[in-house]
């Protein structure tokens, strides 16, 4: 992938003398090769989904957070080391395939990603369809290092491969009276064997300056690898500053709408996963606390950051009481 143009969005340990290379701040996963790798534009981050990163239901059966060691000091000065990719590839929500969190591979392993297309569409004034070939040969490929905060109040650091949303959003030019984005995941009951009693295909939205905001991606892989099935392939939205669940697998569909969409988890437990749903240490799932998370491959808690570290997010919500629209 020569005009592969990679960008970590994690923090240094001091911001405003960072001159170190990337490798110098995230240890890379064992088998992946480093490229050039420069620092462009320092957030910090999240994501990975059920047909999104994160889902509740496991959730449920989370032992209490009371009693477990937390990492002292600011999370900034802890480390940010790569996820390994089998954890990543093997640990994960993906409720169409199964509850378990583990063996969603298997199950997925004939799931077919090939041929795809994603249609986009609604209050745009040049809709159309992609091919997955398309859209990667239209948007030289990215790599974007970000963190994953699943709503679980579990975490990794994942080398995503893929390019911005606003890239697609400004070619198929939406109307003036666009305000929301609303993303449909495929599903069939014949590939996908999980608890069919589910209101699927999965669906989410975005406002539509949060879809366009440059830490919004559209994945095609990990670890400069094509996306694994099971981590929703073959392209998946990915939100880093909400809680994975947003960020929905296996798109086959984007719309432009005028009107807030309704959301999966949002209609199935409004009280519990709101459209918003970002980061927010301060505001509790009414089950379990938000305030620490434990990054995959640690044994302590680490406190969990305002929107997972990326700050620059924050003008969004101006004027917004984030403790109700959670």
């Amino acid at each position: 992938m020569s005009n592969l143009e990679s960008r970590s969005h994690l923090p240094p340990t001091h911001p405003t003398t960072y001159t170190k290379s990337l490798r110098d701040e995230i240890t890379p996963e064992p088998l992946y090769i480093s490229r050039r790798l420069f620092i462009a534009g320092l957030g910090a981050l999240s994501a990975t989904a059920f047909l999104s990163a994160c889902t509740p239901f496991s959730a449920s059966n989370m032992t209490s957070q009371d009693g477990d060691e937390t990492i002292p000091g600011n999370s900034d000065n802890l480390t940010n080391d790569l996820t390994p990719y089998d954890d990543i590839a093997n640990y994960n929500n993906f409720y169409e395939f199964t509850y378990g969190k583990e063996g969603i591979a298997e199950l997925a392993e004939n799931f077919q990603t090939s041929p795809w297309t994603v249609s986009v569409g609604g209050l745009v004034d040049n809709p159309g369809d992609y091919s997955i070939e398309d859209l990667i040969k239209k948007y030289p490929p990215e790599e974007r290092i970000y963190r994953m905060r699943c709503v679980e109040a579990w975490s990794m650091v994942i080398p995503w491969t893929g390019f911005p949303l606003y890239k697609l959003l400004a070619d198929v030019k939406p109307q003036p009276e666009a305000r929301f984005v609303r993303f449909e995941s495929f599903y069939d009951p014949a590939q996908m064997p999980g608890d069919k009693s589910l209101p699927f295909p999965y669906y989410e939205g975005l406002r539509l300056d949060e879809a366009n905001h440059d830490l919004t991606i559209l994945a095609t892989g990990l670890y400069d690898k094509p996306l694994p099935r099971q981590d929703g392939a073959p392209i998946r939205l990915v939100v880093p500053w909400k809680y994975g669940f947003k960020s929905a697998k296996s798109i086959q569909r984007i719309t432009l709408l005028p009107d807030m969409p309704s959301t999966f988890w949002s209609d199935l437990s409004p009280n519990e996963y709101g459209f918003y749903a970002n980061v927010n240490p301060n505001v509790d799932h009414p089950r379990w606390s938000q305030s620490t998370e434990r990054r995959i491959g640690e044994l302590k808690r680490r406190p969990t950051l305002m929107f997972n570290g990326y700050d620059e997010v924050a003008s969004l919500y101006e004027g917004m009481d984030l403790r109700k629209f959670f």
